[in-house]
């Protein structure tokens, strides 16, 4: 028998106490995985839909509701503002980019977004397939979209009063799917988006006539007199949505609303001043997407610092329990090491041998922790629409993970080198003599 099969050996003889030494490591190496999966791919994404987004201008509320309800799609949104607001910002000199939005509908779970085509631009949105939308009730849908629901070009739908899927039908303005857009690893791949103004015709509002000038079709009706600028949209209380009435819609003179606009600056004065600017009005807040997220994650470090830690206390507990196990057993087993010397096993390859007890545990423990880690994220996503719909993922792997199974393989060498050392001090003619 090699020295690797003698180690699988003793490891089997002392199968009870081998498989909790596996679990406790196991524990501690799958909470690391998921803290690393979870953080790194949340991090990462929330980076990257919000990319060329500097500022959201919304109704008065929390500014991260409106952040995560405008750019990351998983909230509802604060309340709606006036149309008048579109034209306001883009006439200011130091913003290169208005793109409004319009919530409130969905389509199997699916939200539906009424934008312009700058939108999909944002996000690097390229078609796999069809055109872009040009007129109202057309729709461009993400690829998720696509896959989960079957929609193929020409197929109609019908788009659903709220955001959870489970309002009234507006059964009598259905939407034709004109484009599939190829995957972009965004939030669009899960977005339906179309004409601003298809929202307001679901809802019984028309939009303003237009003054002498024609809409282009790019989405960037820069006069704001064109249905791709604007949107207005109503929402039921049943879904915690803000309520926006036929009088509210038409409140101040019958002028519109928008949900939320995207906005892009063109210098860095606007920084410094729209801020400030919009907050003072009484209807409108900023929030800019860098600071919300440095927020949220740092609220969120701090409880993922507390759960590493506890992890990597279990992953030194699981240490020091596979030295006690390896400790004890070689007491137990001083008669063997001493039959292996004499039958010409020289002192290294049995000092390998103990030292390959401690890799082998560690190494099971580690590879069961990266697979329940996994099963764990994978779960956890298809457990709750939001994480999922964030793109956390359990078929990504991060560099960290092979660092933790390396760690968590060097701590069982560790583990096994002060039993291992024994070796060399072992009397073989005592030891033989008191095994007798």
């Amino acid at each position: 028998m090699t020295l690797a099969g003698l180690s699988l050996a003793y490891l089997k003889d002392r199968a009870l106490n081998t498989a909790l030494n596996i679990l406790l490591l196991t524990l501690s190496v799958a909470t690391l995985v998921i803290l690393v999966l979870f953080s790194s791919q949340l991090a990462e994404r929330f980076e990257r839909d919000a990319q060329g987004i500097d500022l959201v201008v919304g109704a008065k509320g929390s500014p991260l509701q409106l952040i995560l309800s405008s750019i990351y799609q998983v909230d509802v949104p604060t309340g709606n503002i006036p149309l008048a607001t579109v034209d306001l910002l883009r006439a200011d000199p130091t913003v290169a980019e208005v793109i409004p939005l319009a919530l409130g509908d969905s389509f199997r779970g699916y939200r539906i977004v009424g934008t312009e085509p700058a939108y999909v631009e944002n996000f690097g949105g390229v078609l796999a397939q069809g055109q872009m939308f040009a007129a109202d009730y057309q729709a461009v849908i993400g690829a998720q979209v696509a896959r989960e629901t079957g929609a193929g070009l020409g197929q109609k739908f019908v788009g659903s009063h709220g955001l959870s899927g489970d309002g009234h039908d507006h059964e009598e303005t259905p939407f034709e799917v004109v484009g599939i857009l190829a995957p972009t690893g965004t939030v669009l791949d899960r977005l339906i988006v179309t004409p601003v103004g298809s929202i307001w015709a679901a809802h019984g509002f028309e939009a303003p006539p237009a003054e002498g000038s024609t809409d282009d079709h790019d989405g960037h009706d820069h006069d704001g007199d064109g249905q791709q600028d604007h949107a207005a949209h109503d929402h039921e209380p049943d879904d915690h949505a803000p309520v926006e009435t036929e009088h509210a819609a038409h409140a101040g003179g019958g002028d519109l609303e928008v949900t939320a606009l995207l906005i892009k600056y063109r210098s860095s004065m606007a920084a410094v001043r729209l801020p400030n600017f919009i907050n003072k009005q009484t209807e409108l807040q900023a929030a800019a997407p860098a600071v919300e997220m440095t927020r949220l994650l740092s609220l969120l470090g701090v409880g993922i610092d507390a759960v590493r830690a506890f992890a990597i206390l279990l992953m030194a507990t699981s240490g020091l329990s596979i030295f006690v196990a390896l400790y004890s057993a070689l007491r137990q087993r001083e008669g063997d090491m001493a039959m292996l010397r004499v039958m010409g096993a020289r002192p290294g390859a049995i000092f390998g041998h103990i030292i390959l007890e401690g890799v082998l545990l560690a190494a099971a423990g580690a590879l069961l922790g990266v697979a329940v880690g996994h099963a764990v994220v994978a779960a956890s996503a298809a457990s709750f629409p939001q994480l999922r719909d964030m793109g956390l993922t359990a078929a990504r792997f991060e560099p960290a993970e092979l660092m933790i199974v390396m760690a968590a393989i060097g701590m069982g060498a560790l583990a096994a080198l002060i039993p291992a050392l024994k070796v060399f001090r072992v009397d073989i003619a005592k030891t033989l003599a008191d095994t007798r």
